[in-house]
């Protein structure tokens, strides 16, 4: 080693070192490569069928959709860049086309649209939040809303994974105590697959006149209520949602995140949120692909049905090998426990011909390391039993 990677070796060894404990614990990440085609991915010359996509609805596999998107466009109006923020030059008019559409859609005074989920998280709770806020957040909230949360001034308390009497004796004991309470929810968690009970949190906060709901449908979106707006519409209480989030980027397979709102929040947002103010917009014809899909979504219930139902038999089939979980959702967990053990099972389905992957800590707490299973309506129930098949009976570990 010369003098020049010494001194190198000296100014990184503390990045060294964190990796080198990443691998130790079987939590190192690194980027695959994938060849995509369809419902399965090509890795390593390995082809395999994809359980590890957000694609919902298998919307981004289906050609025929997008040839139809075409054709509505003229190649004049396609335009792969903005080139400026919405507040200078990017607020073309397929902006005002995507945000009449959701409010429409979900019956609502106003929509916004941003880059993506991270900065519709990570900016609407410090536009909105002082020192006089009090949010009380699920344990389980995503990352995004916790690095929100993190940058806001607002004081927050995070009560046990959906344990309302918690929550309940928290707002009773402060509301008193502060200008604004927001109750900070996913409907569908990202890692359990579980539910939020919306119509008791919606009972909750009509009891209390500061008391605010933010919900992120992040993974409801597409696949729940008869429109697939998500569970909001489901238990039909969209308008007692004060922060409804939602993407694009999963079951709607395309980009960037919205929220559906009051008229007051939206203007406030534009002039507070910071992710919104100093960020290039969205492309013009990611728009105008988001517009499309959006205005068909209520026709894909077949899809929706069918992906609930092989949901429901993997899960069925995984707490008869032994693993029990509370997904109610397109998101079934198998629980390993130690990430070298996930990693494990990960590698015995990808050699069989799953592409299943390990999530492991920092992303869920420690020991609780897991195969994700994130099934999408091009699986067929065929296709779940051989999962199922694959997997060994948690008794014969």
């Amino acid at each position: 080693m010369n003098k020049n990677q010494e001194t190198e070796r000296g100014e990184l060894t503390r990045f060294l070192d964190e990796l080198q404990l990443l691998k130790k614990k079987d939590n190192f990440r690194t980027l695959p490569t994938l060849v995509h085609q369809g419902k399965e991915v090509i890795i390593g010359g390995e082809r395999m069928l994809n359980l590890s996509s957000n694609d919902y609805l298998g919307l981004a596999n289906d050609s025929g959709l997008l040839k139809a998107f075409w054709q509505t466009v003229k190649p004049e109006e396609i335009k792969f860049s903005s080139s400026s923020s919405r507040l200078l030059t990017g607020n073309f008019a397929a902006y005002d086309e995507l945000e009449a559409t959701l409010s429409s859609l979900f019956g609502t005074e106003a929509a916004l649209v941003f880059n993506c989920g991270y900065h519709a998280n990570t900016g609407i709770l410090p536009a909105v939040c002082d020192t006089k806020t009090l949010i009380l957040a699920d344990k389980l909230i995503h990352a995004s809303l916790i690095d929100g949360i993190r940058l806001s001034d607002a004081k927050c308390i995070r009560y046990r994974h959906n344990e309302y009497s918690q929550l309940e004796r928290l707002v009773e004991t402060y509301h008193k105590e502060y200008e604004q309470i927001i109750i900070v929810t996913e409907s569908i968690f990202s890692m359990d697959g579980d539910e939020a009970d919306l119509p008791r949190l919606v009972k909750l906060k009509r009891k209390y006149p500061n008391v605010l709901l933010y919900l992120d449908e992040a993974h409801a979106v597409g696949v729940r209520g008869t429109g697939g707006l998500g569970c909001a519409e489901a238990y039909g209480c969209i308008s007692d949602i004060d922060f409804l989030v939602g993407t694009f980027g999963k079951a709607l397979a395309s980009s960037g995140a919205y929220i559906v709102c009051r008229q007051v929040i939206r203007d406030y947002l534009i002039n507070k949120m910071r992710p919104f103010i100093f960020t290039t917009a969205l492309p013009p014809v990611t728009l105008q692909w988001t517009s499309f899909v959006l205005r068909h979504l209520a026709e894909y219930q077949e899809k929706r049905e069918h992906l609930a139902a092989i949901s429901s038999n993997l899960r069925t089939g995984l707490q008869e090998k032994g693993y029990f979980s509370a997904s109610a959702s397109q998101i079934v967990p198998m629980i390993a426990g130690e990430s070298s053990s996930a990693v494990r099972m990960a590698e015995e389905l990808q050699r069989k011909g799953f592409y299943a992957l390990p999530v492991r800590p920092p992303t869920v707490p420690e020991g609780t390391s897991r195969i994700r299973f994130s099934l999408t309506a091009d699986v067929t129930e065929e296709e779940v039993k051989r999962v199922i098949a694959t997997i060994r009976p948690v008794s014969s570990k």
